[in-house]
C-alpha cells in the first residue's frame, strides 16, 4: 500500500470551482500513478478555512463516484504563510510501484509547497 497526494486551489469559495478543482486533481492522480477506483483504500481531504460552500469529499463523490471508498475531510490549520483556498488530497491505494515511482500531483498555487518537484 502506498499513500499518494496532490493539491490544488480555487479562484474563489465556489462550488463550482471546488467541484471542477477536486475532479482534475483526483483524475490527474489516478492517471499518472496508474491506479483504478479498485486500488483505492481511502481518501483524506483537507481544505483551507476559506472554503466553506461546499465540502470537498461531496464533490469528489458526485464528481469521481467513489460511492464505496472512504473518505475524510479535514480543515488545515491555519498558518499565516498558508495558502488560500486550497485542498489537498491524500490517498491511500494498493499499488506495486516503489515509492520514488509515486508522482504527486500539485495545480495552481500549491507548487510552492513542493519547489523542488516544480523547478523554475
Amino acid at each position: 500500500m502506498r499513500a499518494f497526494r496532490g493539491a490544488t486551489t480555487v479562484e474563489a469559495d465556489d462550488p463550482t470551482m471546488i467541484r471542477v478543482a477536486v475532479r482534475d486533481l483526483m483524475n490527474e492522480m489516478l492517471e499518472v500513478n496508474e491506479l483504478v477506483d479498485d486500488d483505492l483504500v481511502d481518501v483524506i481531504l483537507t481544505v483551507t478555512a476559506d472554503l466553506t460552500s461546499m465540502y470537498a469529499g461531496k464533490a469528489l463523490r458526485e464528481e469521481c463516484g467513489f460511492s464505496d471508498v472512504p473518505l475524510l475531510g479535514a480543515v488545515e490549520a491555519d498558518v499565516a504563510s498558508g495558502i488560500a483556498r486550497c485542498i489537498r488530497i491524500m490517498l491511500h491505494a494498493y499499488s506495486p510501484k516503489p515509492r520514488s515511482a509515486i508522482q504527486p500531483v500539485y495545480h495552481g498555487e500549491t507548487k510552492q509547497l513542493r519547489p523542488d518537484l516544480h523547478p523554475s
